[in-house]
């Protein structure tokens, strides 16, 4: 009891370091050209500050992972949202509207839905060597199906980032497990070395799909990483861990009307944000407008502004100076 108290009250901490990041990505993506290559955020601040907050909260996650099941530990990711929520609306100098509050409420519901369905003791099984590479091939798949250019492209990679995300926890859970099991066995491993190294590819992918997705606002996006984290984790520990819903029949209902309810809080929290880009909501800081900016690309948060320095005169004609 005492453990899965640990694990909740970690998970809640690593939330909002989690939140606080999204909302430290989302300001630095609306005052940053939509061309600026990854090189040029390694020199700023806020992106390492950004990264600090996502280290510690991820530090914070697998410590959670330690203590209790993935399907416990995974939808606890939600909170991210009660959070970034009312953060990234103030840092735009408005208020939480009540669609905002209604779409994060059905996210949430629906997420804590699909927590109830889970359930499950403290991790013991991890995956073996062929299935850890199973599972990397298949995310990478995924994840370049949903980068391919097309209509959307902030949720999209929403949805890669929440896979990605997801997909290294539980491949974490692994490390955790084998690293914490004392009944035997080699501590170092191919094995182990070889999920090391796909948590750190598949953590850092997360964190850069992220940023461009909150290219396009924070409020929808975030929404579908929050939920398509624990829907991969879930899948994996379902698949490949011996993870099972409790109540099958009646769990399975509850589970389908949970994913309803947040795939509805979603649709609320997108038409949100687009609301907000036709009113030009921007943050107090001043914009940093590209040398050739594109017209025809809106950033939430920080709308273009034509130019209104006043044109110097032109000379008059000698002839007319008389």
């Amino acid at each position: 009891m005492n453990a899965t108290l640990l694990a909740v009250a970690l998970s809640l901490v690593s939330a909002g370091a989690y939140a606080s990041a999204a909302v430290a990505q989302s300001r630095l993506a609306g005052r940053t050209d939509p061309s600026t290559g990854v090189l040029r955020l390694l020199g700023r601040g806020a992106w390492w500050s950004a990264v600090g907050l996502n280290a510690t909260g991820a530090l914070l996650h697998v410590a959670a992972l330690n203590y209790g099941p993935l399907t416990l530990v995974q939808p606890l990711g939600a909170l991210t949202l009660v959070v970034a929520v009312p953060l990234g609306a103030r840092a735009a100098g408005r208020r939480v509207g009540r669609v905002e509050w209604r779409g994060t409420a059905l996210t949430l519901l629906g997420l804590g839905a699909l927590l109830l369905t889970a359930g499950g003791s403290a991790p013991h099984e991890t995956l073996s060597l062929p299935e850890a590479l199973g599972v990397g091939a298949a995310t990478m798949a995924v994840v370049a199906g949903l980068s391919r250019p097309g209509a959307r492209p902030g949720l999209r990679h929403a949805a890669a980032s929440g896979i990605t995300s997801g997909v290294a926890s539980a491949l974490t859970q692994t490390l955790t497990v084998a690293v914490t099991d004392h009944s035997g066995g080699p501590l170092f491993s191919w094995r182990l070395l070889t999920v090391a190294l796909l948590v750190a590819a598949f953590a850092m992918g997360g964190l850069l799909l992220s940023q461009t997705a909150y290219r396009g606002g924070l409020g929808a996006p975030l929404a579908v990483v929050t939920l398509a984290n624990p829907v991969a984790a879930a899948a994996i520990g379902l698949a490949l861990l011996g993870e099972r819903l409790q109540g099958e029949p009646v769990s399975l209902v509850l589970a389908l009307l949970g994913t309803a309810a947040a795939v509805r809080g979603v649709i609320l929290l997108s038409r949100s944000q687009a609301r907000h880009t036709e009113r030009g909501d921007a943050p107090e800081e001043p914009v940093a407008v590209p040398a050739d900016p594109v017209p025809s690309r809106v950033v939430i948060g920080s709308p273009r502004r034509a130019d209104t320095t006043p044109l110097a005169p032109e000379p008059l004609p000698a002839h007319a100076s008389g």
